[in-house]
């Protein structure tokens, strides 16, 4: 290598939608020493450039009209090859040797990459031609000598005639399936079998996500339980997890390789009339439905061992090491987060915590009555304590318990309608009885008692209130996912817990490894725990 002091510098600046592979090869003709201001790569050194600017212009608006990725896709190549035909007589004067060198600091994917000019072969009585190969890898890459060799054979094929203008030949372009283990549910409330299956790479808009752990809802049990639709089998279920971005699709630029996330079964597209008002939380353009494919196209990205296809839950699918998930249903949140709290996020606890929040807005020294005290009652508590009422009637840390069975006669309504001195300014209902509801609805306060409804009613049956009840001035407000927007309030939720403002801890009650995940059903079954948390390498 020549030396470091004679060579020249500048800051450049990658371009969105230009790839790596094209900056590179431009920006390897365009000086001598070049820094590149991209958090993936920031060295590239190269030597023994010449080269006049007919060449440096011929050969970059080539690369950039072949190559259309974008250049968070780089880190997920194994090996990457352009090859370049240089027998027209424009390419004759290119420089007699090249290397480039690029390395990367951004764990856990060491991206390195080299550049060299193939060794001139004869081909009878025209220009020789000449060949530009980068190779991408990670820190496992295959071995220079098994590298070359296939290097060698497309430079052979080049020289017999094949490709006379720029010919691109990739290897392992983007992402490939991936084989890994998942717990299958074939019927409907029989035991999750964990067995391997396939996952698709993704599509446009879509990314794959490394599953660390995830952690079992109520929800996931409703649907395992259900044998009419929308339940539908065999089907992968979770719905709360914590991930790492493994690989991106294309247009994807919301999101990158190794980014810490989140999934949400409900999306936000942030461009609906829906997405953009501060009055709703759900998107209009890609509604929430239980649905056993994808999103956009309907269809399945897992299969099983045999080929045959297997069904999504709620766009995330989570009981298994890896997913494919839309970018409308990921959420980006701070490494710092520790992963089974993170899972919290993705359901239950925004659920809870958003309904005081952000949906009742619970003013300070207000009362609260919650009926139902799983997980969700339970972050509705944290989340009206966070903003200040006075008056929690519940248990776990609430100001006040009421036990239904010490009671008597006496219905739950009148008891705390007399504890809170005529009613409860803000009831929430979080296990789907109509009969709760009503009971919640007729424990709030004339003129401006609110009844939040979080629980969902399977059985079908109707909530009937009088009318003469509603004059008075109480409403009934329907939530889902509690009025929490996934991408603007999810960070504020995390961000909330790392200062200490938000306790979550105290909802992880027990955890188990993916090959135990029936225990964890049994758990959540018995009334034995609150949420517990399912790691895919435990």
């Amino acid at each position: 290598m020549t030396d470091m002091s004679r060579k020249s510098s500048a800051l450049v600046d990658l371009h969105k939608k230009q790839s790596l592979i094209s900056f590179v090869m431009t920006a390897c003709l365009s000086g001598d020493f070049v820094i590149l201001n991209h958090p993936l790569f920031h060295l590239i050194t190269l030597e023994n450039v010449n080269t006049n600017r007919k060449s440096k212009s011929l050969l970059s608006s080539s690369l950039l009209h072949h190559n259309e990725h974008p250049p968070t896709a780089a880190p997920t190549l194994r090996s990457v090859a352009f090859f370049i035909d240089a027998s027209a007589p424009e390419f004759g004067d290119l420089p007699p040797g090249l290397a480039v060198r690029v390395s990367a600091d951004a764990s856990p994917f060491l991206l390195q990459a080299t550049a060299v000019r193939r060794r001139r072969r004869k081909r009878g009585g025209g220009r020789m031609p000449h060949r530009l190969r980068l190779h991408a890898s990670r820190r496992n890459r295959p071995s220079p000598a098994a590298d070359d060799a296939v290097g060698e054979e497309r430079t052979s094929n080049a020289s017999t005639g094949q490709g006379t203008a720029i010919e691109s030949s990739m290897e392992n372009q983007g992402p490939k399936p991936i084989r890994c283990k998942a717990a299958v549910c074939r019927a409907a409330g029989e035991a999750l079998a964990v067995e391997e299956i396939v996952v698709d790479p993704p599509k446009a808009y879509e990314v794959r996500i490394r599953i660390i752990c995830t952690s079992l809802c109520h929800s996931d049990v409703t649907f395992w339980r259900m044998k009419d639709f929308p339940s539908i089998f065999p089907r992968i279920f979770g719905h709360e997890a914590f991930g790492v971005v493994e690989s991106v699709g294309e247009h994807v630029d919301e999101f990158a390789v190794g980014d810490a996330v989140v999934p949400t079964f409900l999306g936000q597209c942030s461009e609906c009339v829906d997405c953009r008002s501060a009055r709703s939380n759900m998107c209009s353009k890609y509604r929430f439905a239980v649905r056993p494919g994808m999103p956009r196209d309907g269809t399945t990205r897992f299969s099983d061992a045999q080929g045959r296809p297997l069904h999504h839950f709620l766009s995330v699918s989570s009981f298994a090491e890896y997913t494919v998930v839309d970018v409308n249903h990921v959420v980006k949140v701070s490494p710092a987060m520790p992963p089974p709290l993170a899972c919290l996020l993705s359901c239950g606890a925004s659920t809870g915590v958003g309904a005081a929040w952000k949906l009742a807005k619970v003013e300070p020294g207000s009362s609260v009555a919650i009926f139902g005290l799983g997980a969700v009652g339970l972050a509705v508590a944290e989340g009206a304590r966070i903003c200040g009422a006075s008056k929690i009637i519940g248990k776990f840390g609430l100001t006040d318990f009421i036990n239904p069975k010490e009671l008597g006669e006496k219905p739950v309504s009148q008891a705390i309608v007399e504890m809170t001195d005529g009613g409860a300014d803000y009831c929430f209902e979080c296990i789907g009885l109509a009969a709760l509801m009503k009971d919640a609805f007729r424990s709030s306060r004339d003129g401006w008692g609110k009844t939040i409804i979080l629980g969902v009613e399977m059985h079908g049956a109707p909530l009937s209130i009088p009318s003469l009840e509603i004059l008075h001035g109480r409403s009934v407000i329907g939530s889902l996912f509690g009025g929490v927007k996934p991408k603007q309030d999810i960070p504020i939720l995390a961000d909330k817990y790392l200062k200490k403002e938000l306790e979550l801890d105290k909802f992880i009650t027990h955890e188990v490894g993916l090959k135990d995940i029936n225990d964890a059903f049994d758990l959540l079954l018995q009334g034995k725990s609150l949420r517990c948390t399912i790691w895919m390498d435990k």
